[in-house]
C-alpha cells in the first residue's frame, strides 16, 4: 500500500481538494486499496475544521465526493507512515524540510512536480480570493493527481524529475 500526504497551510483549501482528488483518481485508475490520501497543515491552527464551503463547492460542481474531511496538522509520525509528502507551495516544503528527519527528506516533493506540464511550481492559496481561485486550484489538482496516478500506476513510489 502506498500511502500518500497532501500538505498546506491550514489543511483547509488546497491539501484536501488534492486528497478527495487523488483518492477519485485513483479509485477509478483501479488503484481503490492500493494507494490511499491523507491530507494535513504546515500550520493548522484551527484543528477538526472541515474544508472551506469554497472548496466543497468546487468539488461538486465536478462531481467529485467531498466526504467528512477534518482537518490537521502535521504531525511527527507522518514523515514515517507516508510514502510521499506532497508540498502545495515551497513555503510548505520549506516547513516541512524544517521538521522532517533526514532519513526521510527524500519523501518530500512539490505537489505540481507530477503535472511538469504546466510549468509551475505551486499551488496558490485561494483563501483569500473568490470562487474562481478554488475552481483553478481544483484544475492544478486535477493536472498533478493524473500525474501522480500515472506515474503510480507504472510502478513508481518518488518523483522521477523535479522542476
Amino acid at each position: 500500500m502506498t500511502q500518500i500526504l497532501m500538505v498546506c497551510t491550514a489543511n483547509i483549501c488546497r491539501s484536501p481538494m488534492a486528497q478527495m482528488v487523488g483518492a477519485h483518481l485513483a479509485n477509478q485508475a483501479g488503484l481503490a486499496g492500493r494507494v490511499t490520501f491523507e491530507s494535513a497543515g504546515t500550520r493548522a491552527g484551527r484543528f477538526s475544521e472541515p474544508p472551506d464551503p469554497r472548496t466543497k463547492a468546487a468539488l461538486l460542481k465536478r462531481d467529485y465526493p467531498v466526504g467528512r474531511k477534518r482537518s490537521r496538522r502535521v504531525k511527527p509520525d507522518d514523515f514515517t507512515r507516508f510514502d510521499l509528502i506532497l508540498a502545495m507551495d515551497q513555503s510548505n516544503l520549506d516547513d516541512l524540510h524544517k521538521v522532517c528527519p533526514d532519513e526521510h527528506r527524500g519523501k518530500l516533493h512539490l505537489f505540481l512536480t507530477f503535472a511538469p506540464q504546466l510549468a509551475l511550481r505551486e499551488v496558490p492559496d485561494p483563501y483569500f480570493g473568490g470562487p474562481q481561485g478554488f475552481d483553478r486550484v481544483l484544475e492544478l489538482c486535477e493536472a498533478a493527481a493524473a500525474g501522480l496516478i500515472l506515474h503510480l500506476r507504472q510502478g513508481g513510489v518518488l518523483p522521477v524529475q523535479t522542476l
